[in-house]
């Protein structure tokens, strides 16, 4: 399982620079790479937003 970002992202852009091995990508909504994503959360635990969650 990888981190996934839901449709309340406000594309801050805070979690690219947290993110250690550039999973994420830029777009209206941001997008985490299932395959690049180590699931550490240090992403979700720096959403302000709290749109970034594990995906089910």
């Amino acid at each position: 399982m990888a981190y996934v970002i839901s449709e309340d992202c406000v594309a801050c852009g805070t979690c690219i620079g947290e993110c250690p091995v550039e999973a994420i990508s830029e777009g209206d909504i941001y997008k985490i790479d299932a395959d690049a994503c180590t699931e550490c959360g240090t992403c979700a635990d720096a959403c302000p937003a709290g749109a970034i969650s594990l995906a089910e």
